[in-house]
């Protein structure tokens, strides 16, 4: 069985009650639930919560809730400790073990219900262990990142060849945060990723992650743009 959890913790420093903050005029927490819930391949979707008010609008939007222990709310909780609290309670009120987890972060709300069921599709290759939505890096490629040493720029990891364009940089992605996609055996063995890791490329614009006011501003804008452009047929 496939099923989906969305952490949605009620503290945030970068955005205050991010989860909640309307986007469009919708909590951004809906906008990653409304996905899931038109997605072919989920049985299922939860939200993983210690706040009250985040209850109430997940199960309003249609999903399904689990109390989190106020201990794996921190700032620091990692995302396994919440899986590994969530799984069982996700078995039993499904009667059937969670086989393969998507793991769907409410900041990045404009992944599609098309790209969760793409990411999930890459785990028909049995050898697969995970699979995660990436992002084509297009500003900071690894090879123009640096470092300063003793008051010196130097290459972070691979040298920049001198005077090479932006376009002949050769392709490098990172993930966009949007989607993780784990079988149960590689969780229980203590990671999210396993070593075969498949990759979901998404457009840059259904990639924007919000940490910040920043990011939420961008949001905003890239919402705005989507609302007035003709829908596809």
């Amino acid at each position: 069985m496939i099923a989906a959890l969305i952490p949605a913790r009620g503290g945030s420093k970068g955005v205050p009650r991010k989860n909640l903050r309307l986007l469009g005029g919708v909590p951004l927490i809906v906008h990653t639930i409304e996905a899931a819930l038109s997605a072919d391949c989920l049985a299922a979707v939860f939200v993983s919560t210690e706040d009250a008010e985040i209850r109430r609008v997940a199960e309003s939007a249609g999903a399904r809730v689990i109390e989190r222990p106020h201990e794996l709310a921190a700032d620091e909780t990692a995302a396994l400790p919440v899986i590994r609290h969530a799984l069982p309670i996700m078995d039993r009120a499904l009667g059937k073990a969670v086989d393969v987890l998507v793991y769907l972060q409410a900041t990045t709300p404009f992944r599609s219900a098309t790209d969760i069921d793409a990411t999930v599709a890459l785990l028909d290759d049995p050898d697969a262990e995970s699979a995660v939505s990436v992002v084509q890096v297009t500003r900071f490629h690894p090879f123009k990142l640096k470092r300063i040493v003793e008051r010196r720029l130097q290459p972070y990891s691979e040298a920049e060849p001198e005077g090479i364009r932006r376009q002949d940089l050769p392709a490098a992605y990172v993930r966009n945060g949007g989607i993780y996609v784990s079988r149960r055996p590689t969780i229980e063995a203590g990671s999210l990723y396993g070593s075969d890791i498949r990759a979901h490329v998404m457009p840059e614009e259904r990639s924007v992650e919000i940490d910040t006011e920043l990011d939420f501003a961008l949001a905003e804008l890239i919402h705005a743009r989507r609302s007035t452009q003709p829908a596809h047929v």
